[in-house]
């Protein structure tokens, strides 16, 4: 696959390539030729003219070559870094279209290998083929046809030096290679560790365990380094193994070759020629044998990307498929009434045996308030997440203004949907940057108006900067109420017609609380609201409250009438209010 993308986007270079690496071989084998007449004919016979002729030739012959490597290596670059940036955005693009159920498949630090370090191993050996995979064969079987022109007895020394070479480079290689897959895995894990050390800092630092993070890095470093190590011994045993080989094969014709010369039957030249000739064939049979061992590092990345870009996101974009709801992208988005209903929904994770939701069937309204409680793992979050098809209901469908979900793209279902998350997700950036999070069409006066309802400016104005104050990576120098709000004000900034919020005030206190439900559902009031909690006293004016058990809706109602009617609510409720603030 990666071979295809290559050729398909880069053909004309690597055509370019090879015919230059081509070339580039061909003059290689073409000069010892030319150095066996100077040694035979010019200096034997001291003709100075022939030297000088045959010596220019060599001249333009080589600059011809070098001339030839510079743009081979200039186009084989082009190729590799190409291929490395298309390979990236691949990954990238292919993982922006996952659903949750496809991120799960893969953690967080693997996917950063795959798309740094994989990628890397495959531009490395991009280079290799280009320069390497054409060089190897054409100087090995040349340089055979040449030497044997030139003395067929002395280049059947041969017959012993490259069996003795290939066995030692096959023993290597067979070591070598199975050791590449262990060594990707283990950086995928000396990532993981680095990354769960830097987001989660505050933790280690609460619990003193900065000790115990040292020791984790320190293990897998060294495990990767000992790998490491190890693969780097055997492929430095490589080279010297080689040149051992090729000195002895270089003694052996220079023997040979003398006792010939002395005969008469061989001219000093023509050994010479013979001697180079054999050089670069072993030398060739050393390239193939470096790509032989480096190659299968490549193999194992490949595999990795591929394993990535292979995957079929189950949560499609309607216009992928070629359906348009035309009633939805032609309206203005004060024209869709936003009625959220779950029709008999049933929902399990991959590989579960039990539905985390079983039948949920409820309808919530525009101006109204919906509210969701149940303990946890009664499958609050869940529920939510299938209003934006963050997953996909199992049975059962999820209608918006009686449009399935599954129907509607993307851009439009996500546009009219302002979800804060249970845990506020920040990002490097500003405060506004964060709020208005990339969407053109949110304008600076949607910003602060939105802001101002989740006392975002309360915080904010204290800052020389205010909106544009700076947050750091994953908003280290706010609070968690700060972040919570700013992720409150992300969601209303772009007025949708359906607001998701997923315990979205459960790090505020009491009093900002208050506030900021005043302003909001005053500002959503022809709006549909969702609201999961875990704090009672949040939804208890609820115009709709939604009770969850194990997966189930167990009960549905105001405060007043579950208060009457079901016992579960009851109980969650006296476990946080008094007889008295229950009422």
């Amino acid at each position: 696959m990666v071979i295809k993308m290559a050729f398909k986007k880069y053909w004309l270079l690597i055509i370019t390539t090879v015919t230059l690496v081509a070339v580039q071989a061909i003059i290689s084998l073409y000069l010892p030729d030319l150095m066996s007449k100077i040694v035979d004919k010019g200096i034997t016979r001291g003709d100075v003219d022939y030297i000088w002729s045959i010596g220019s030739k060599m001249l333009l012959v080589s600059l011809i070559g070098v001339i030839a490597s510079v743009i081979a290596s200039y186009t084989s670059s082009i190729v590799s870094m190409g291929l490395g940036r298309d390979l990236r955005n691949s990954v990238f693009e292919k993982v922006s279209s996952f659903s949750l159920e496809e991120m799960n498949k893969f953690s967080t630090s693997s996917l950063i290998t795959r798309t740094t370090n994989d990628v890397v191993q495959i531009q490395q050996a991009t280079v290799m083929i280009l320069r390497m995979v054409v060089m190897a064969p054409v100087m090995a079987v040349g340089g055979i046809i040449m030497a044997v022109n030139k003395d067929a007895k002395l280049t059947g020394i041969l017959a012993i030096s490259l069996p003795v070479m290939l066995g030692g480079l096959g023993l290597i290689a067979a070591i070598v290679a199975p050791l590449f897959k262990s060594m990707q895995k283990k950086i995928d894990k000396l990532n993981l560790v680095v990354r769960e050390r830097v987001t989660g800092i505050r933790v280690i630092r609460a619990f003193n365990k900065e000790g115990h993070e040292k020791k984790r890095f320190s293990d897998a470093n060294m495990d990767l380094t000992r790998t490491a190590l190890w693969v780097n011994r055997m492929a430095s045993i490589l080279f010297p193994y080689m040149m051992v080989v090729m000195n002895f094969t270089t003694l052996a014709i220079i023997w040979f070759g003398a006792k010939q010369i002395d005969a008469g039957n061989l001219q000093v030249g023509q050994m010479m020629a013979v001697m180079q000739y054999v050089l670069q064939i072993m030398f060739s049979f050393i390239m193939i044998s470096v790509i032989f061992i480096f190659l299968p590092r490549a193999s194992v990345s490949a595999k990795r990307i591929t394993e990535v870009l292979s995957v079929e996101p189950k949560v499609i974009n309607p216009k992928a498929l070629g359906k348009q709801i035309t009633w939805f992208e032609s309206s203005e988005p004060t024209d869709i009434k936003g009625i959220v209903e779950f029709e008999n929904v049933t929902f399990a994770y991959p590989g579960a045996k039990e539905p985390v939701l079983s039948e949920i069937s409820f309808k919530a309204e525009p101006g109204k308030i919906t509210a969701i409680i149940g303990s946890t793992g009664s499958g609050k979050t869940t529920l939510l997440n299938l209003i934006p098809r963050f997953y996909d209901v199992t049975l059962g469908s999820v209608k918006i203004d009686g449009i399935d979900v599954r129907e509607i793209p993307f851009d439009v279902l996500r546009r009219i949907i302002g979800y804060a998350t249970q845990k506020p997700v920040i990002f490097t950036g500003s405060i506004r940057e964060n709020i208005k999070f990339g969407r053109d069409w949110v304008t600076d006066e949607m910003v602060e108006r939105a802001a101002d309802i989740a006392q975002v400016l309360e915080f904010a104005s204290k800052y020389p900067e205010g909106l544009d104050y700076h947050i750091e990576q994953a908003g280290l120098n706010l609070s968690g109420g700060q972040k919570q709000r700013i992720s409150l004000a992300r969601a209303i900034a772009g007025m949708p017609r359906i607001y998701l919020f997923d315990d979205t005030f459960s790090a505020l206190d009491f009093k900002t609380d208050a506030k900021i439900r005043l302003r909001l559902f005053k500002e959503a009031k022809d709006a549909t609201v969702i609201v999961v909690a875990q704090r009672v006293a949040t939804i208890m004016n609820a115009d709709q409250i939604i009770v969850l058990q194990d997966g189930k809706v167990v009960g549905i109602g105001t405060h007043s009438e579950l208060m009457k009617t079901n016992e579960i609510y009851r109980e969650i409720v006296y476990s946080q209010l008094s007889k008295e603030e229950a009422i």
